[in-house]
């Protein structure tokens, strides 16, 4: 009875080879019965399932075997000339594969330069960046290719140069040494003489802080000062660059304006998602979605190889012209463009082999530096993209000079050539698939952010509310936490370089960053420079509604870094999971780290106090107003010559001049006095302020 059933084809099954050859496959199967009877009766402890399961399984294999036979013997496989032709041109592919990807490079490049060119002769300046970008772009694909593969014959070439360098670099540092100081303290003499003794402040403030981290040193007699001067250095030509030149200016002015340009296409998200009134609810509506967008691109850049190349380069200049370690320069390279957490994941397989000095630089160059999803955030807010974009540039070597000022490298670090990093590359399949990953790693992002704000907030109104309560049993009800924070800063903020009446409110800026978080000393800082955009009373019962240009940059720049508490649990966290066998090390070079950063940040600062002229980008009816409105008259200067010829050529010879508009009648009388102009327009000016009062 059992055979009858076990030779019946299972339900569901079609195969034509049973069909074709019944007998055949019947003596199989009794056989296989057989076989399978008398291995249950050889061995009583196994289980009838499990011989099913195998007599299931080997009918199932004689099956498959026998439908392929069958199919071969009734159907043989012909190939045909169509067939044939296919083969030989895939086989023709295979072997000539390289050269057709050269040909289809090579085809698709002069396409490109074809249509720079075409655009260059319709209209040059309309295709000046095109043209720059092309430019850099041939640039550096030229000096990776012959690095790549001349690079001992190049190396052979400098090597007479090279060893003429280190027989008399002794000589040379201190040569180059003092030509800098001397260079420096001309440059500093003829400044102060033309712009004042604020910028002498931002360089006494800077020694300051050099001294307070040498006093402070976990070893100050090991302290190599290479990476501490070639640091500074490096913050001070960056900033000539962008602040005392047109040229840096107009460069970084330009690209902040396009990336703030782009940030906005991700309005359109938005107004999709949140309907024609998002801007209502600013921050979360018109914010957060620029941290999506932003993330959304740097995954596309990280999975194309963009980012990496462009770190790479970077760290690669830092640690040439610092002599730091390859690891940490990396990092501090990658906090420019990533966030903290980050940065380090870039040089993963290496963290275990690193020194403790190296891991407290690697977190002093997380705590000094923004990441590139938030840079998008500050921007929405109303912060100037270029000043943000530099400080965060500048705070990189910062923070390595400030990181081997305050923790010197005591041991021999094991990876110490840049050939010896291969930095991880996106794990990614396709853009399409960078595109999803990091829209989805944002979620993340905008929840932190979302509820450390409402939990900030939410504290510090409470805080406030305690401390102004406790004042009252004082007679002080003006007690809050900006004003504690206030005189705790305040030494700090009048040796940047801000002017002495704001210095209480940028004070209160960085008590903000500090406790809580940049995000909301940013967004204080917005309503600052808003007010002032706006225009206005300056006080409005005893307090002060907006700064000056001056004191917004010097802010913008101290500002401009992760350097909080809030941050040191992060980082601690998130370097402990990628490296657990430097958890001691990570644990106790986190605070100094924190210090060490929010000082690279102050020294950023300093260097901007030093270099900015907000005059380049004020425009002249604001900048004679504020000159004006001051209660000691101003010194002469070329741009308040400037300003005031361009006030007067506005009347274009008329007899007659009508108040209102954008300039202010103090900004005329004091016009007057300062270029002495005819006695009509002038008499006019003073009649019709005798007249108004």
């Amino acid at each position: 009875m059992e055979m009858k059933e076990t030779t019946r084809d299972p339900p569901g099954v079609h195969n034509l080879a049973f069909r074709n050859d019944n007998e055949h496959v019947d003596v199989i199967n009794l056989k296989g019965l057989r076989d399978n009877s008398q291995r249950i009766k050889n061995s009583q402890n196994k289980k009838t399932v499990h011989t099913n399961q195998d007599e299931r399984f080997n009918i199932e294999d004689y099956l498959h075997k026998t439908k392929n036979y069958s199919v071969d013997d009734k159907q043989p496989h012909f190939k045909g000339l169509l067939e044939k032709k296919y083969n030989e041109a895939c086989e023709y592919c295979k072997e000539h594969k390289s050269r057709m990807q050269y040909g289809i490079y090579g085809i698709l490049i002069t396409a490109y330069l074809a249509g720079v060119i075409a655009t260059c002769s319709l209209n040059f300046q309309r295709a000046l960046p095109l043209f720059i970008v092309t430019v850099l772009a041939i640039f550096f694909i030229c000096w990776d290719f012959l690095t790549t593969k001349y690079e001992e014959r190049i190396a052979l070439l400098f090597s007479p140069a090279e060893t003429y360098f280190k027989k008399h670099w002794f000589w040379l540092k201190w040569a180059l040494c003092v030509a800098f100081l001397i260079t420096f303290i001309f440059w500093i003499i003829f400044d102060i003489a033309e712009r004042g003794y604020q910028h002498l402040i931002s360089f006494g403030g800077l020694l300051m802080y050099v001294f307070l981290l040498f006093i402070f040193s976990k070893y100050p007699n090991r302290i190599v000062w290479r990476p501490v001067f070639s640091g500074i250095a490096m913050q001070f030509l960056l900033g000539i660059l962008v602040m005392r030149t047109s040229v840096g200016f107009d460069m970084f002015n330009w690209l902040g304006i396009q990336i703030q340009t782009f940030l906005e296409y991700a309005d359109a998200g938005a107004k999709f998602v949140f309907g024609e009134k998002y801007r209502d609810h600013f921050f979360a509506f018109k914010v957060l979605p620029v941290l999506v967008f932003f993330s959304t691109v740097m995954s596309m850049l990280y999975h194309i190889g963009f980012m990496q190349w462009l770190v790479a380069k970077v760290g690669w200049t830092m640690q040439i012209l610092m002599g730091t370690a390859p690891v940490e320069s990396l990092v501090a390279a990658g906090n420019i463009f990533v966030g903290q957490t980050e940065s380090p994941l870039m040089v993963r397989p290496y963290l275990p082999y690193i020194t403790i000095s190296e891991i407290h630089a690697i977190m002093t160059a997380g705590f000094s530096t923004i990441a590139g999803t938030v840079f998008g955030a500050y921007v929405s807010f109303g912060i100037s993209p270029s000043h943000l974009l530099t400080a965060s540039v500048m705070s990189a070597p910062a923070s390595l000079a400030t990181s081997k000022l305050f923790w010197p490298e005591t041991e021999k670090p094991i990876l110490t050539q840049r050939n010896d990093l291969q930095m991880i590359k996106s794990e990614t399949k396709s853009m399409l698939e960078a595109a999803l990953l990091g829209a989805s790693s944002s979620i993340k992002l905008v929840a932190n952010v979302l509820v450390n704000l409402i939990s900030f907030l939410s504290l510090l109104a409470f805080m406030d509310s305690a401390l102004s309560w406790v004042g009252d049993l004082f007679n002080y009800p003006q007690l809050n936490f900006e004003k504690i924070c206030a005189y705790i800063f305040m030494p700090f903020s009048f040796m940047m370089g801000v002017d002495w009446e704001d210095c209480f409110i940028v004070a209160g800026l960085l008590g903000y960053k500090t406790f809580f978080n940049e995000f909301v000393a940013y967004e204080r800082l917005s309503k600052l420079i808003h007010n002032r955009e706006k225009g206005g009373k300056m006080y409005i019962n005893g307090v002060k509604q907006y700064m000056t240009v001056r004191s917004e940059v010097i802010a913008t720049y101290a500002l401009c870094g992760f350097a909080n508490f809030g941050s040191l649990g992060i980082v601690t966290g998130g370097l402990t999971s990628i490296a657990p066998s430097k958890q001691k090390e990570i644990a106790a070079s986190g605070f100094r780290a924190l210090i060490a950063g929010t000082v690279a940040c102050f020294m950023t600062a300093c260097v901007a106090g030093m270099l900015v002229i907000p005059d380049l980008e004020v425009p002249c009816h604001i900048f004679l107003g504020n000159a004006f409105n001051s209660t000691d008259f101003p010194a002469n200067s070329t741009k308040l010559v400037e300003c005031c010829q361009q006030l007067f050529t506005s009347i274009n010879g008329s007899q007659e001049i009508f108040h209102g508009g954008n300039y202010t009648l103090s900004s005329w009388k004091g016009c007057c006095r300062i270029l002495d102009q005819p006695a009509l327009n002038c008499t006019s000016i003073f009649c019709c302020s005798k007249f108004q009062v």
